[in-house]
């Protein structure tokens, strides 16, 4: 049985499509997804580490899924079951187990249980499965072109990694093709073809990213060719155009794809962008979306993104919706474009979305009383005041009158801010002038009750505010920083992160929280250092942990020399440069170790705008001598030509980047952070300096020995234990190549 079953094998080896024959067997073969399995990437280690834990392959079709599922199972030592959720059902989930758990009984072998088309598994189905995954007797590999969060059982789900598979671009496309006329094995290296430059690019063009589609055009064309008389098959562009007639459009109705679609035409009208929406309105039709449903959600625009800015939005497009509804298609087309381009070119306001603030208020304060004065005065104004004091403004003049509407909890309370765009900026200075008299009224206690008065006092001493206040401002500001270069950088999930001064672990762990499929490498200058990053990482998955690399930013070009096919995604640092004197090398190295679209992104403190102490004092305290010349010795410091560390300034950093061909944008923000004037703080400022000179050596240099310790006097006098504003500023740097 077993020789019939490898003939039979071997006959479907040869005898499959091309896209099938060509399938990749090694992660080398593999074309395209760089993303989740380029040298670096968290995929790609596990695979060869074979340290997998359950995975879901996300993406359309063509684009690798079951593809990397073999080349997992060529890969690792685990036993490899392979299973269609199309065909299989609860019977073949319980026989893998009980082969998996007979593997882990008698073998000590992990098992990968794979599950092409796995959101076609019932509820019941997948809840066979979870327990058995959860308590690890099997590694679920999962493929499917669904989104798994909506499609795939929740608990599987949160146990399992999403990576998601994009569609192949035109250079790997390319390099499919190429890989089949070559290989004389599997593919046509065998035949002489040739293919013409038009043919091939109609083919990668129409097959929208899916291999296993240009595979197929590529077979029917070679398969219906005849040689010529020299034995060689021509494909032209007509032959090409033949075997690939009309581009597949990945479009379901029930799937991401008309999710994705509707949402990126909603996003096209809100941007005001008449050909993208145009272009996403076409990609619907064609591909047979209900026009009732693009109505309707034109209609919700209409109020939501356009409201008062043109009021009669709503109106127009359901006009445009009866007349589809009158001539159908399609002739209906006509008036679909008309809402469109309405909706695309009209003035924008989502000033409605005030309701949503408004129902927020009413679901978070508690419910408070109608106001007398708005209260029903036909039932009991007699009994119990009700509607006294209302000011009926048909009787003012221009029909209005300031008085209070709101429940006296929320005056003052605004919710509807009017654009400046269309009917809205018409409206917009009338509605704030009335609500500037309306303030008034309510300071003068016109139309509303006046309100309770109200006392607290403070719960902690002016001393112990201040302390918090000080460690929390520089907590704070260091969050800034961090959250700032990210927002700078944007990292994507699949991303590789050069963290160049990782000493803190400011940047390094948010990195790691950013780019949980990609991979994080810190650099750090001391053992010290190293060695506490890798003790906090130790509690991590080991793939998950941050790659440390000990080293200065001068010698990590050989540190990374273990690594000679990494490039960075985003390079990172705060205060990296700061204490190098070669820059220009240690710029072009990193510049060396960036993937082409990739980003350098630095926080740098200034030290030309750092705070000068004399300032921290009132020039009263000083002898009008001795002020100046504390003066010159201060500023001497941050202009000696011979100290790279801080005579530099924004232009001499940007000439830094112009030199190595980089483009870059420089944003400098001024910062101001309360500290406390401590005795340590004060000692390191006047005792002699180790590596570098202290602040007191530098006086030394225009100060007497009596002259430095009166400054030093005086600003223990005057200092010690204050809070006082430090003042700097921050150079958030992004270059790209």
């Amino acid at each position: 049985m077993e020789l019939f079953d490898q003939q039979r094998q071997q006959l479907i080896e040869t005898e499959a499509p091309l896209a099938a024959r060509m399938r990749p067997r090694t992660l080398d073969q593999f074309v395209g997804q760089d993303h989740i399995i380029g040298q670096g990437r968290l995929l790609r280690r596990a695979i060869q580490a074979d340290q997998l834990s359950s995975l879901i392959f996300y993406g359309p079709p063509g684009t690798g899924k079951t593809t990397l599922a073999r080349i997992i199972a060529n890969t690792t030592q685990a036993h490899f079951i392979s299973i269609n959720a199309v065909l299989a059902g609860v019977k073949e989930i319980r026989e893998a187990i009980a082969t998996a758990q007979e593997k882990r009984g008698m073998y000590a072998q992990k098992t990968i249980l794979f599950v092409d088309e796995v959101h076609r598994f019932n509820k019941s189905q997948q809840d066979a499965l979870l327990p058995w995954v959860e308590n690890g007797t099997v590694i679920l590999i999962g493929a499917t072109t669904e989104n798994p969060y909506f499609e795939v059982n929740k608990a599987l789900v949160s146990r399992s990694r999403i990576f998601q598979l994009k569609p192949l671009d035109e250079n790997d496309l390319k390099q499919v093709v190429m890989q089949a006329l070559q290989d004389s094995d599997r593919g046509y290296g065998k035949l002489t073809i040739q293919l013409h430059p038009d043919a091939i690019d109609h083919l990668v063009n129409v097959a929208n990213g899916d291999a296993r589609a240009l595979l197929n055009a590529l077979e029917l064309a070679v398969e219906t060719t005849p040689a010529d008389e020299n034995g060689v098959i021509p494909i032209s562009l007509s032959v090409a155009e033949e075997s690939i007639q009309q581009r597949a459009v990945l479009y379901d109705k029930e799937g991401d794809a008309h999710f994705d679609t509707i949402s990126a035409f909603i996003k096209s009208l809100r941007g005001s962008d008449p050909d993208a929406a145009l272009y996403w309105l076409a990609r619907m039709v064609y591909a047979g979306e209900d026009p009732r449903f693009i109505f309707r959600r034109m209609l919700i625009l209409a109020s939501e993104d356009v409201g008062l800015a043109a009021p009669d939005a709503v109106a127009i497009v359901n006009a445009c919706a009866q007349a589809f509804d009158r001539v159908g298609m399609p002739e209906g087309r006509y008036p679909l474009a008309q809402a469109t381009l309405y909706l695309a070119t009209v003035p924008k306001s989502n000033s409605v979305m005030g309701f949503f603030d408004a129902l927020a208020a009413v679901e978070r304060e508690r419910e408070e009383d109608v106001p007398l004065h708005l209260r029903d005065a036909n039932r009991d104004k007699h009994s119990f005041g009700h509607g006294s004091g209302y000011l009926y403004p048909h009787s003012y003049r221009e029909h209005w009158v300031a008085q209070q509407y709101l429940p006296n909890s929320l005056q003052g309370q605004v919710f509807y801010q009017p654009s400046n765009q269309g009917y809205e900026e018409d409206i917009q200075q009338q509605v704030a002038r009335r609500r500037e008299e309306q303030l008034a009224s309510l300071v003068e206690g016109i139309g509303v009750a006046l309100p309770e008065v109200l006392t607290f006092s403070p719960t902690n001493s002016t001393e112990d505010r201040w302390l918090q206040r000080t460690l929390s401002q520089v907590g704070e500001q260091l969050g800034l920083v961090r959250d700032r270069l990210f927002h700078l950088a944007q990292p994507q999930r699949h991303h590789l992160i050069l963290d160049l001064n990782a000493g803190s672990g400011l940047l390094t762990w948010e990195a790691l929280r950013r780019v949980p499929e990609g991979g994080v490498y810190a650099c750090v200058r001391t053992l010290d250092d190293a060695e506490a990053l890798q003790e906090q990482a130790s509690v991590l998955p080991e793939l998950s942990r941050p790659i440390v690399l000990r080293s200065s930013l001068a010698d990590l070009p050989q540190a990374l020399e273990k690594y000679p096919d990494i490039r960075f995604d985003h390079i990172l640092g705060h205060n990296a440069l700061l204490q190098e004197s070669d820059r220009p090398f240690i710029l072009n190295s990193l510049v060396e170790r960036l993937q082409p679209d990739g980003s350098l992104t630095l926080a740098e403190t200034i030290p030309r705008h750092t705070q000068r102490l004399y300032r921290l004092l009132e020039p009263e305290r000083f002898t009008k001598k001795l002020l100046n010349r504390l003066i010159k010795a201060e500023e001497s410091i941050y202009t000696n030509p011979s100290d790279p560390m801080v005579n530099w300034d924004v232009d001499e950093l940007r000439s830094l980047f112009h030199t190595a061909n980089l483009t870059v944008d420089i944003q400098v923000e001024q910062t101001q952070t309360d500290i406390r004037i401590t005795s340590h703080l004060l000692e390191r400022w006047f005792r002699p300096g180790e590596s570098r000179p202290s602040y007191a050596d530098h006086l030394f240099n225009f100060l007497s020995e009596s002259e430095v310790r009166t400054v030093r006097e005086l600003f223990t006098k005057y200092l010690l234990n204050q809070v006082v504003k430090w003042e700097g500023a921050i150079a958030f740097i992004q270059a790209s190549h």
